[in-house]
C-alpha cells in the first residue's frame, strides 16, 4: 500500500481577489506566508518526500514548511487558457450562460483555450502509477484543480453537482494508491495545526 498525502499551496493576493491563477505563477500573499508558517504535517507523515507543483506558489509553501520539495510538472494547476487572471463572477468578460454550459459538462469542463478535469486526471496518472510502484509514502503539495481532480477520480465522482465530500483547503488529504495506481480515499480535511 502506498499514501499519497496531498495539500494545496497557502494563500495568494489571487486567492483573496477570487482570480484564476491556473498556471500564472502567482507567489504566496504575506497572508499566506504567514499561514504556512503555522502549518505543521502530521507526525506520521515525517520523513516522507515531499513532491511539488513547479509554480512558486507550491514550492514555497513546501519549504515554508521545512521541506525542499522534488518539482514534479504532473502537478501543475488546471490550465484554464483565456480565463486565467479573470473572477468567473466577471460577467463583462465571462458570459454566464457560457459558464453554466461548460460546468455542465463536469470532468470535460473547460475554459477556452484551457485543460478539462479529465485532462488532468490523465496527466496524473503516470505519477500515480509511479508512487505506487515505488510503495513510498509521499506529500504532495499543489493546487486546488489537482486535488479535486484526484479527489474526483477517487469518489467515482462526475463533477456534475456537488461533491460527496466538503473538502477544506487549508488541510491536508490522504489517499491510498492501488497498484493501478487509482486513487482511494483514506482520510479528508487533515489539520495541518501546529
Amino acid at each position: 500500500m502506498t499514501r499519497l498525502l496531498v495539500l494545496r499551496h497557502a494563500p495568494t493576493d489571487w486567492n483573496a481577489a477570487r482570480r484564476i491563477q491556473g498556471r500564472a505563477d502567482i507567489p504566496l500573499s504575506d497572508a499566506g506566508r504567514a499561514a504556512a508558517a503555522q502549518w505543521r504535517l502530521p507526525e506520521w507523515a515525517a520523513g516522507w518526500p515531499v513532491l511539488a507543483s513547479p509554480l512558486s506558489r507550491a514550492v514555497e509553501t513546501a519549504r515554508l514548511l521545512g521541506h525542499d520539495p522534488v518539482p514534479e510538472p504532473a502537478l501543475t494547476e488546471l490550465d484554464w487558457g483565456e480565463w486565467e487572471g479573470l473572477r468567473l463572477s466577471d460577467k463583462s468578460r465571462i458570459d454566464p450562460a457560457e459558464l453554466a454550459q461548460r460546468e455542465a459538462l463536469g470532468l470535460d469542463f473547460r475554459a477556452p483555450g484551457g485543460e478539462s478535469y479529465r485532462e488532468l486526471q490523465a496527466r496524473l496518472a503516470p505519477l500515480l502509477l509511479r508512487l505506487a510502484a515505488a510503495r513510498r509514502d509521499t506529500v504532495a503539495i499543489c493546487h486546488r484543480g489537482v486535488i479535486l481532480a484526484l479527489y474526483a477520480s477517487a469518489a467515482d465522482w462526475t463533477m456534475i453537482g456537488d461533491a460527496p465530500d466538503g473538502l477544506q483547503w487549508g488541510c491536508a488529504h490522504l489517499f491510498r494508491l492501488e497498484s493501478t495506481g487509482a486513487p482511494v480515499i483514506e482520510r479528508l480535511n487533515i489539520s495541518l495545526a501546529a
